[in-house]
């Protein structure tokens, strides 16, 4: 796999992206973290649920948890929160991204709304929120980021914000099993599969597979035929330990919106 979008850093420009913060516009709402090319601050839409925005420079991007052949997934630390039993962030759906080397990242262009789902320890005290979030940004050089921020959230009620976050949640994909797509998954021979699902109204589909470290599929859209949306899979790398079946986590973008479901791979025999 490639690996174009080196992460580079020198120990001043991280701590100056870190340090510099402009002024949160209300009691909702952070400071914005600001480092080159990017500001990040965290958002409260109510007691039991947070948002963390990246805002993106024209021509910049940041990354999905899968950030393809470049880049680096972004990081979320809640160690430092006060009354937090779980905080669980959420990712919407990624955008394929081409690279000039032909190579691909999976991410987000503009910015993001990371949702974040808070579960408190005592529900009758508010949560205080405290996040060291680390990400990377990429234009021509691709380089780190850093966010150490705080936010108490309301006791009650929404916020300015929770639609914002339930946008985003909106687009996060929608986990469901298998057997309720009424999906096709075939093997065409020893490293090659077809994948086929109705077809659905809406933007094109796109489909992202994540493996187990050392295992590399890549994926290919194919015309769509006899109302099905259709996907070559191809595998590219596999471990020398590797052995078959292989679970591996299939992200669905467009149609009637995103799905994540579980695909379990076996080659022809």
């Amino acid at each position: 796999m490639f690996m174009r979008c080196l992460v580079v850093c020198a120990v001043g420009c991280c701590a100056a992206g870190a340090a510099r913060a402009a002024r949160a516009d209300d009691a909702f709402s952070t400071d914005w973290a600001r480092a080159p090319k990017a500001e990040a601050r965290l958002l409260a839409g109510g007691p039991a649920q947070a948002g963390f925005e990246i805002q993106l420079a024209p021509g910049a991007v940041t990354y999905w948890r899968d950030p393809g052949d470049s880049g680096a997934p972004p990081s979320f630390d809640f160690s430092g929160s006060v009354n937090l039993a779980r905080a669980a962030p959420e990712f919407p759906a990624p955008t394929r991204i081409a690279e000039p080397d032909g190579s691909e990242a999976f991410g987000y262009e503009t910015g993001v709304v990371f949702p974040i789902a808070v579960e408190a320890l005592d529900p009758s005290k508010p949560v205080r929120l405290a996040v060291k979030a680390n990400y990377a940004v990429c234009e021509k050089l691709c380089l780190p980021a850093k966010a150490d921020l705080t936010l108490t959230l309301p006791e009650s009620a929404s916020t300015p914000y929770a639609a914002v976050i339930e946008k985003a949640r909106a687009a996060t994909p929608r986990r469901v099993a298998w057997r309720t797509l009424g999906g096709e998954l075939a093997s065409v021979d020893a490293g090659d599969w077809r994948l086929c699902l109705p077809a659905e109204p809406g933007p094109a589909r796109d489909l992202f597979l994540e493996t187990p470290p050392g295992w590399w599929l890549s994926t290919k859209a194919q015309a769509s035929a006899g109302g099905r949306d259709c996907f070559a899979i191809a595998l590219r790398e596999k471990p020398a330990d590797g052995a078959f079946p292989l679970s591996a986590r299939a992200t669905i973008t467009g149609g009637a919106g995103a799905l994540d479901v579980t695909l379990i791979l076996q080659p022809k025999s």
